[in-house]
């Protein structure tokens, strides 16, 4: 394996919720940087692979729940930052909104506090509104309010839909048109979408760590571009080479659908989630005047074109050996 420490750091950062999608991609960048990094997550055993991403001894993981405050004093101990990734998409059993993103968010941060870390990072969403129609935005607000009155200083990091190999947009859309004759454009495909890339996302936490100030600010991350619904779905048709209807579906329907596609176990759509789709998902003005978005921090972010073609490629009819749309076999 080649080594990627890149000079050795007696620094600790606690990233609470590091084994998902999210957090392996933050975990590579400030393994890179040479920090020593302690993950902390419901299921350690299921988290080996993160081992890979730096050197022996570098990286850690930890039983933890943001549920049990006890368990994130134990993992911030001695932690010069803590992250919090901890979040869901949908509120099932004791994984509600409210105990996960608030209540979660508020015991991440009063650990930070008590552990006397310099730094708390609370990741949230753009959209995040304490008056919105939707809970998950209200919850999520809640979160970062909790989290500041705990950690005064606490940085709040609201990305837009955020894409990668293993991210749950792309992969899951062009899951369904393996099978489905038609993806749903629900309120018509018009909400428009500023989609990050995991990998500038992680870069972003990596040089707040790196710069170590507590400023209190809200960064609002998002890609290059912004597009609507429609767009990034016939992107994703584009990408596999299938041709499918994309049927504009009316709020009223879309509501009456979510009410039964969210009894799933695993719902494809929730009431909640259609609240979602009426407001635009992508960096304010205000963000933008102020330098606090990806370009404030120095990153140029990276769009769908050069990235998502590299992992999509497995639902195309014949896989990797199936030329895109538009590019000759």
């Amino acid at each position: 394996m080649t080594s990627v420490l890149v000079q050795p750091s007696d620094r600790l950062i606690t990233i609470i919720g590091g084994s998902g999608f999210v957090g392996r991609h933050i975990v590579r960048a400030l393994a890179r940087r040479g920090y020593r990094i302690r993950v902390a997550c419901r299921r350690p055993d299921l988290a080996g692979h993160l081992q890979p991403l730096g050197n022996t001894g570098q990286i850690m993981t930890v039983q933890a729940n943001v549920r049990y405050p006890a368990s994130l004093a134990a993992a911030c101990e001695g932690a010069f930052a803590v992250i919090n990734l901890t979040g869901v998409l949908y509120s099932a059993g004791a994984q509600s909104f409210d105990a996960v993103h608030a209540f979660g968010a508020e015991a991440s941060a009063k650990a930070a506090k008590a552990a006397k870390s310099r730094l708390f990072i609370q990741m949230s969403a753009l959209g995040a509104d304490e008056n919105s129609a939707s809970d998950y935005s209200r919850s999520k607000a809640e979160g970062e309010k909790r989290a500041r009155a705990q950690f005064p200083g606490a940085i709040v990091l609201r990305p837009s839909i955020i894409f990668g190999p293993e991210d749950s947009f792309f992969n899951r859309f062009a899951e369904i048109a393996r099978f489905s004759p038609v993806l749903p454009l629900i309120g018509g495909g018009e909400t428009k979408f500023a989609p990050v890339f995991a990998g500038d996302v992680a870069e972003a936490v990596a040089r707040l760590v790196d710069r170590g100030e507590a400023d209190g600010r809200t960064y609002e991350l998002g890609g290059p571009e912004e597009l609507s619904f429609r767009q990034l779905l016939q992107f994703t048709l584009d990408t596999i080479g299938r041709n499918r209807i994309l049927l504009p579906v009316p709020w009223g329907l879309a509501r009456m659908q979510a009410a039964v596609l969210g009894l799933l176990p695993r719902p494809l759509l929730t009431s909640d989630q259609v609240e979602l789709l009426k407001t635009d998902n992508v960096v304010s003005e205000a963000a933008r005047r102020e330098q606090r978005t990806l370009q404030g921090l120095g990153i140029t972010p990276q769009g769908i074109e050069g990235i998502v073609p590299t992992y999509l490629y497995r639902y195309r009819k014949a896989g990797q050996f199936t030329a895109p749309k538009g590019i000759p076999e």
